[in-house]
């Protein structure tokens, strides 16, 4: 049962591993990259590599190329609609369910983070520190409404789809320069949350997401 347990625990440390080095581009979206490969960047050994590719593949992070090995899912069109898409599906009724459910506290705590941001972007204080901040609150606000289901399900198929949104950024849409923009759509969304107002509140935040999809389209 050990040596069950290692092998588990080794090939969950190669998906991390994996993930964690495509996120901070040290492969990348349509890179060919072979086992040894992720064996030196990794770390780990190839068993666990070859455990955790079935998985990758599964998820659509990575596919086997015939006669040319691994390669990193590709940002194309229909990647950018399909993910976007199963966005708005989890998170219209995250945001209804936040919107009914959340604590006064926890709205107020976003509302603070999110004007916060908006006012030195007004200010003209912009820079990489601003853009980072602005982009965590963006991503966490999202994550936010996806916890507040307590559904692991749910969360999981999110993490997965949120690897490829994180990749399409990176890709196809940086919110350096947009930070105004974003945080105004985020606003609209939090004040009718605060409102309590389910409806207004699933209509601005899919509204915000096909922004964001119409951008990376354009690209």
């Amino acid at each position: 049962m050990d040596d069950v347990a290692e092998q588990t625990t080794l090939r969950e440390k190669a998906y991390e591993s994996f993930t964690h080095h495509l996120l901070a581009r040290d492969v990348r979206p349509g890179q060919f990259i072979s086992q040894r490969r992720l064996v030196e960047m990794t770390g780990l050994p190839l068993g666990a590599i070859r455990e955790a590719i079935p998985r990758l593949e599964a998820e659509g992070l990575i596919k086997t190329v015939p006669q040319r090995g691994l390669q990193v899912a590709h940002i194309d069109i229909n990647l950018i609609r399909e993910a976007f898409q199963f966005r708005i599906l989890l998170e219209k009724e995250a945001v209804a369910n936040f919107t009914r459910n959340a604590s006064n506290d926890a709205i107020t705590a976003m509302l603070k983070d999110h004007r916060e941001i908006a006012e030195l972007a007004k200010s003209g204080n912009g820079s990489p520190e601003l853009d980072a901040r602005a982009q965590a609150v963006d991503w966490g606000m999202h994550d936010a409404f996806i916890d507040a289901l307590g559904n692991s399900i749910i969360s999981n198929a999110y993490r997965v789809n949120s690897i490829k949104m994180r990749l399409i950024n990176q890709e196809r849409f940086r919110i350096a320069g947009h930070v105004k923009s974003v945080m105004a759509e985020h606003l609209a969304i939090i004040e009718a949350i605060q409102r309590r107002d389910v409806d207004e509140a699933v209509e601005r935040l899919v509204a915000h997401i096909r922004s964001a999809r119409d951008r990376a389209l354009a690209v």
